[in-house]
Order: C-alpha cells, then sequence, then structure tokens
C-alpha cells in the first residue's frame, strides 16, 4: 500500500509584534493561541507550533492556562515544538555571538515551560547569512525550516522567468511570488526541494516552506480579496491547489510544507491589513479564522494527506538532498521576496542598531578584562531584547508602535546599567576608556528625544 504523502501545518507565534500594544498580549494568547490549542485537542490534529521564547514566557505570566494546554500537547505529541530566538530578532543583521545565546536561551525557555527540548528550528523572517546553518547546529539543533522562495531566487533562471528582484527599500514581493510556482510547477529537479529533505554542507537538516502555497492560505484564513479579486479565496480553490501538490509529492517526494505563517493570523487579524493595505487596523478579532484554519486541516487529510511534523517528516524521508546550493541564497535576504537588510535600513535600526552595537562591544570588552561576570550576561540578555526586530519595523509610510520603540529603549537602558554595575563589582568603575557608562546614558538619552518626539503610524 503506497504511504500517504505527508503534510506539515506550523503556526509561528512573536508575542512581541509590532503594533501589538503590550497591554493586549493576555487577549492575543486567549483568543489566538487558546483556541488553536484547543482546536489541534478537540480535533485530534497534529502540528508544529513556533514560539520564542519570549512568548513563552509571556504566556505563562499572563494565561498560565494556555501554556498548560500548549504544555498538555507538546507532552501527548500532538505539538512538535519548534524552536528560535528568545527574542525576535533578525539573526542576519545581528553579531552572531548574540544570534547563539538567544538560540540557546530559547530552547531553554521551551525546555522550562514544556519540558521538551525542539529538535527542530526556525529562523524569525527567514533572514539570510551564510553563518546560520553552523549557528543552529552549535545551538544544538538537528534541523531548519528554511524560505524555499529565497533559495529558488538564487537560481538566475528563476529570477530572469518571474521578472522579481529585491530592493532593501522594498518591503515584500510576497503577492507575486506565485509566479515561482507557474515556473518550477513542471520542474522535478526543483519541485524536490519543497517535497523532501535536505541537508546543509554541515549536516543541518532543512525543510523548505513557500509563499506559493502560505499566501493563499493566508488569505483565506482572513476571508479577504487580493485587491483584483472581486471574491476572497474559496475553500475550493484550496482544494484544489492541495490537490495540485499531491500529484507533484507523488511525482518527487513525500511531503510537503504549506502553512508555515503566523500564529495570530488564527483568530485575530494581526498585521494584516497593515502589512497588505496600509490600513492602521491592528489585531482586530478574527474568531472566523480559527473555524477556517480547521478547514484548512480538515481539507488536507480529506485528500488523503497525513497530518505531520518536521522531525517526523525527516525521520520517515530517504536519505536527505545534500544541499550546498544554499551558499548561493542571496545575503541579506528574507521571507516573502523581501531582504533582511530593509530591516536594518529603517529609520528605527539607523538610530537604534549604533546604540546597539556600541553597547555589545562595550560587553565583549568587559568579559575580555573580567573573565565575564553575571551582571555582563545580565546585560547581553537587555541588549538582545533591544535588538527585537519589531521595534524597527515596519519602514514607512507605516511605523513600530511607540510601545515597541519604547521598550527598546527602556532594554538599552537596562544593559548599560548592567554593565556600570558590572564594572563597580570588578572594581574598574573609573577604567572609562573600556567603557562610559555615563556617556552612553546621554546617547541612549539622545535617540530616545528622536524617537519619542515623533508621531507614530496609527496615533491619532
Amino acid at each position: 500500500m503506497p504511504k500517504k504523502p505527508r503534510i506539515i501545518f506550523m503556526p509561528h507565534a512573536n508575542i512581541q509584534y509590532s503594533q501589538l500594544d503590550p497591554a493586549r498580549r493576555r487577549w492575543v494568547c486567549e483568543h489566538s493561541y487558546r483556541p488553536l490549542f484547543e482546536l489541534v485537542r478537540d480535533g485530534g490534529y497534529r502540528i508544529a507550533f513556533e514560539a520564542s521564547g519570549r512568548t513563552l514566557e509571556v504566556m505563562a505570566q499572563e494565561a498560565p492556562e494556555v501554556l498548560a494546554l500548549l504544555r498538555e500537547l507538546v507532552q501527548s505529541g500532538r505539538i512538535e515544538p519548534v524552536g528560535s530566538p528568545f527574542i525576535h530578532v533578525m539573526l542576519a543583521n545581528i553579531p552572531p555571538e548574540i544570534g547563539l545565546d538567544t538560540l540557546r536561551h530559547g530552547l531553554d525557555a521551551w525546555e522550562k515551560y514544556t519540558g521538551v527540548r525542539p529538535a527542530a528550528g526556525w529562523n524569525p523572517e527567514c533572514g539570510w547569512a551564510s553563518f546560520l546553518p553552523e549557528l543552529y547546529r552549535e545551538a544544538g539543533f538537528q534541523s531548519l525550516v528554511m524560505d524555499a522562495d529565497s533559495f529558488f531566487l538564487s537560481f538566475p533562471e528563476i529570477r530572469e522567468a518571474t521578472g522579481l528582484s529585491y530592493d532593501v527599500q522594498g518591503h515584500s514581493n510576497k503577492n507575486h511570488l506565485f509566479k515561482i510556482e507557474e515556473y518550477i510547477r513542471d520542474k522535478p529537479e526543483f519541485l524536490r526541494y519543497l517535497t523532501n529533505p535536505s541537508a546543509a554542507p554541515n549536516g543541518l537538516n532543512m525543510i523548505f516552506r513557500s509563499d506559493c502555497m502560505a499566501n493563499p492560505m493566508l488569505w483565506y484564513l482572513m476571508g479577504a480579496t487580493e485587491g483584483m479579486r472581486s471574491e476572497p479565496v474559496s475553500s475550493g480553490e484550496i482544494r484544489a491547489m492541495l490537490e495540485n501538490w499531491k500529484s507533484r509529492i507523488a511525482a518527487s517526494g513525500s511531503f510537503i510544507m504549506p502553512y508555515a505563517e503566523d500564529a495570530e493570523y488564527i483568530g485575530t487579524s494581526a498585521y494584516f491589513y497593515v502589512k497588505q493595505f496600509n490600513q492602521a487596523r491592528f489585531f482586530e478579532p478574527e474568531p472566523s479564522s480559527v473555524a477556517r484554519f480547521r478547514e484548512l486541516l480538515d481539507t488536507a487529510t480529506s485528500l488523503g494527506y497525513e497530518l505531520s511534523t518536521p522531525s517526523e517528516v525527516i525521520e520517515n524521508a530517504g536519505p536527505p538532498i545534500e544541499n550546498d546550493l544554499i551558499e548561493q541564497i542571496e545575503n541579506g535576504v528574507a521571507w516573502h521576496g523581501g531582504t533582511a537588510k530593509a530591516w536594518a535600513n529603517t529609520e528605527y535600526s539607523r538610530l537604534l542598531d549604533p546604540v546597539c552595537r556600541s553597547i555589545f562591544d562595550g560587553i565583549a570588552l568587559l568579559q575580555k578584562r573580567t573573565g565575564g561576570r553575571k551582571e555582563l550576561d545580565d546585560a547581553l540578555k537587555a541588549l538582545t531584547s533591544a535588538w527585537v526586530s519589531d521595534s524597527r519595523w515596519p519602514p514607512l509610510p507605516t511605523s513600530p508602535g511607540r510601545f515597541n520603540v519604547r521598550e527598546t529603549l527602556d532594554d538599552l537602558y537596562r544593559a548599560n546599567g548592567f554593565l556600570e554595575k558590572a564594572m563597580e563589582k570588578a572594581g574598574i568603575r573609573e577604567l572609562r576608556a573600556l567603557y562610559s557608562p555615563e556617556l552612553m546614558r546621554t546617547q541612549i538619552r539622545c535617540i530616545e528625544e528622536n524617537l519619542m518626539s515623533r508621531k507614530y503610524f496609527g496615533e491619532v
């Protein structure tokens, strides 16, 4: 009897979302994560779920019943936990030393809150740099979910055929990535990367996700139109898409991963209307999207797919494709046909990142001088929190929330304070050639005055 094709759904959660007021984080836990977990529990489904360590921490503090439900599902094997940095950072844009520390911190958080240490990893926004496979291996991951669109656009023939290009001033090419599918749909030499695990040169297993499947599913969840459409994406279109991919799996591999998208689109509108229409509408209730997510799962199983998880498809597939072609993925790109460098080039990044870098250099110098102290680790954790991606995104004409930027400024003050304590306890307070907490305080205040005096998107 032929094996069923496997299918992976992986909502990923980030409680530090741009324009999500910290006062509403519990609301998101209750109206997005809870109904998702209840759906999995009550329907007998199996999915993967990714969350930053900070997201798990906030669940524990503000919605412990929701965390208890997640823990139960992880312990029973109904949800495979997928790890990521403790703070939702753009790993391609920060020092690798911070990336490694926050990846390990994120794994520790999963183990602390669910009792299970993830084997599979997620790279926030799929921002790319060549050192990332090694970083994930060193942190302890066995596999990584990758962005297929970035990978495919590294082939000149696909970029030429689709007409897609990258620009650090661009938001994304998300609604145009279907052109990639149009080009590769009858080309098994490309399809196989979406239907088989592959292995990086260092042995890290990889699974690829693509917006050619995720984007129609997202629009289906939102019940919205794509501007030129008169009707929302229908369940019939989703069924036809999954039927097409079923035949492609039969010809080239064993699985697909059609939904690796924000968990917050299940139960809320999250950032949808900002991203797609530049409208100041954030995290509105969308209870019907919970039912539609269930319909996605049911449609897949009715077509003969077996709900699966990243580690399971790797275990049950044949030997992975040896894939050194990831070294051709362009440095600084990201998912949705966008770029990590776009995040580094917003006006918020241009003000915040030099201060972050100066504090990082101070930590490195003091670690070398003192041999390491608890206060320096505290400073590193606070600095990592200041590097959170969503205090820097999105670019004009929209913006992060004032509260997103405020949290980063507070983290910078905290990191600087920990460095000051480290110098005091080490007896080197007067050695200000190494680092000057007093001068850094004025530098933070300088950018604070600039950032807090401006008007933010959505403010009246």
